[in-house]
């Protein structure tokens, strides 16, 4: 079995397809797991591979960015905002934003004004955008993820980005770790990458014939067991 993480907004149908259709031999265990204990997973042995959202610590990890995905606002669908395309960071400056304990986004100042409370995780924050107390900024997918019938978002194109990538313990790169990292590279069935190909064995008929050595007179040597012919009599 081959166990893979992934935190909230990642769907990793697309790569576990290719797995099923290449090894149905070896079932995928999908592990959901919160941003912020993906690591902590990887390093307790509670998966082989995950996919996170940068920065991690990347002490003893192997890390392959993959995307980068679009920074959005989620407001409540009558704020002032909604009616524009996308909005900036300055366009933000009087509300309230929440900044969720497992936010994702790096920012190195934050928009908009402190909210009155630093919710748990992104859902207790979406609660509280519905209930019109501030408003959150978090990666599109999710937003996707979080969609309410209330709430609507606007892209931030001057917001910093999440990214994503797959990352697994260096020391415990598998078989089955260099097969899933072949498949997310978009490697092919036949691709020599990812594991070590066998060393081929060579068949007879393609072996080259041996050279006979040569002595020091520059005379080829007698092989062993073969006798010198003698000077024919005349």
């Amino acid at each position: 079995m081959f166990r893979l993480a992934y935190v909230p907004g990642v769907t990793p149908a697309k790569w576990v397809n290719v797995w099923t259709e290449r090894m149905p031999d070896v079932p995928v265990a999908l592990v959901a797991v919160p941003a912020a204990e993906a690591v902590g997973l990887l390093r307790n042995g509670g998966a082989d591979a995950g996919f996170v959202r940068l920065p991690v610590d990347r002490d003893g990890l192997s890390v392959i960015p993959l995307y980068v995905e679009t920074t959005v606002v989620m407001i409540p669908k009558n704020h002032a905002v909604a009616a524009a395309d996308e909005v900036s960071i300055a366009d933000l400056a009087d509300d309230e934003v929440f900044h969720p304990l497992d936010d994702t986004i790096e920012w190195t100042v934050r928009p908009g004004l402190p909210a009155f409370t630093r919710p748990a995780t992104t859902a207790d924050a979406v609660e509280l955008v519905a209930a019109g107390t501030g408003i959150l900024l978090v990666p599109l997918s999710l937003a996707r993820l979080h969609h309410r019938g209330d709430l609507t978002y606007r892209s931030v194109p001057d917001a910093p980005q999440s990214q994503v990538a797959l990352t697994w313990l260096t020391d415990a790169t598998t078989d089955l770790v260099e097969d899933f990292i072949g498949i997310v590279r978009g490697r092919t069935v036949n691709s020599s990458r990812g594991r070590a190909p066998a060393s081929p064995v060579q068949k007879p008929a393609q072996r080259q014939a041996q050279k006979p050595a040569q002595n020091g007179s520059g005379r080829r040597a007698v092989p062993a067991g073969r006798k010198k012919k003698g000077n024919r009599p005349r």
